[in-house]
């Protein structure tokens, strides 16, 4: 019989909140001199996002480069509220998660992400405060699945290997996360995902 996982890593977007850069690009679209969908393109598929979510840009530097693409007229601080209230919280994992820390179980957060989304959610879901630690793309300077993120996790947590449980749905980062040993669950659906970790015994 398989050891128990140590820890549970869980990946934040699409896991424990779901999101949708649609509800975005509408505010900012009225702010812009580009459609709705076409802003939404921009935020979702320029190298932009990726890049101020490994931390190669300032708030402030993303911001100027929206606006000189898309000619936003706004500040930054209504930016910034539309392009983060974007997310709703998975019931289903946030109760999971809070089981696993009643009973004792280390929980970690582990995404690729920015600054202005973290400020939201950690204003706005109170379930964001209780992990334990929290490995964020921005502040690490890489984005899963590079090796250097999956590496700081390991160190924040203490554990390795099999030790560690990690939710994502993305199916390249719970690869990376296999290729390390890691016991991984791709995440389908929360049912599904609390199908396995009953499975698992994480429960009891």
């Amino acid at each position: 019989m398989k050891q128990k996982p140590q820890a549970v890593i869980f990946d934040l977007g699409k896991v424990l909140v779901d999101f949708d850069y649609g509800i975005a690009a509408r505010k900012l679209a009225a702010r812009c001199e580009m459609v709705a969908d076409k802003v939404h393109h921009y935020i979702s598929q320029s190298p932009l996002l990726a890049h101020y979510e490994t931390g190669q840009l300032t708030r402030q530097q993303f911001f100027t480069q929206i606006c000189k693409a898309t000619g936003y007229a706004g500040a930054l601080e209504e930016f910034g509220e539309f392009f983060s209230d974007i997310f709703f919280p998975i019931e289903p994992m946030v109760e999971l998660q809070a089981k696993l820390r009643t009973n004792g179980l280390p929980t970690y957060i582990f995404s690729n992400t920015n600054d202005l989304a973290v400020a939201h959610i950690r204003r706005n879901f109170p379930f964001f405060s209780k992990f334990d630690g929290y490995i964020l793309s921005y502040e690490v300077g890489a984005m899963k699945p590079d090796a250097k993120i999956y590496e700081a996790m390991e160190e924040m947590a203490g554990h390795r290997g099999a030790e560690l449980l990690y939710l994502d749905d993305r199916p390249e980062n719970v690869e990376a996360g296999r290729a390390r040993g890691w016991r991984v669950i791709l995440q389908e659906s929360p049912e599904k995902t609390l199908a396995e970790i009953e499975r698992i015994g994480l429960l009891d």
